[in-house]
């Protein structure tokens, strides 16, 4: 009898609370999905990142009721790019803002802007929040 493969899989999701450890949360459940894929370690350090930075935004910044979860959402699509969603209750778009030169925080957009191939963000589906997305190809792509 033939062996039967289980398909890669190739879109993983989580929800996290809004809390300060979950950033960590998402760099995990990102190593996970993208460790067992061909093109995953090339990936993995800008999108540890960015998913990094994304989730602090969430956390930080939306104002939504502090029992609301962020929902994450990983993709790999076959030309090798990388999506990552971050979904949040707050409708209000993130704005990217010159950070001075002696402030510690206000530089995560500005780092998902320059490292990510595309990235944006759009409302959700029924009306309440949106979710901000990026595309991560891997650096030489990103170079060319």
């Amino acid at each position: 009898m033939p062996e039967t493969v289980s398909p890669i899989p190739t879109e993983q999701t989580c929800w996290l609370p809004r809390q300060s450890k979950s950033p960590r949360a998402a760099r995990q459940e990102l190593r996970d999905f993208l460790l067992p894929l061909p093109s995953g370690e090339v990936l993995l350090p800008i999108g540890e990142l960015l998913v990094s930075e994304l989730v602090t935004n969430a956390i930080q910044h939306a104002r939504a009721p502090r029992d609301r979860l962020i929902f994450v959402r990983y993709h790999l699509a076959p030309d090798d790019t990388l999506r990552i969603e971050v979904h949040d209750a707050n409708s209000k778009e993130p704005t990217l803002h010159p950070a001075s030169a002696s402030a510690e925080t206000g530089r995560g957009l500005l780092l998902v802007q320059e490292l990510a191939t595309q990235w944006g963000c759009c409302p959700r589906k029924g009306g309440i929040g949106k979710f901000v997305w990026c595309h991560i190809s891997s650096p030489a792509e990103h170079a060319a």
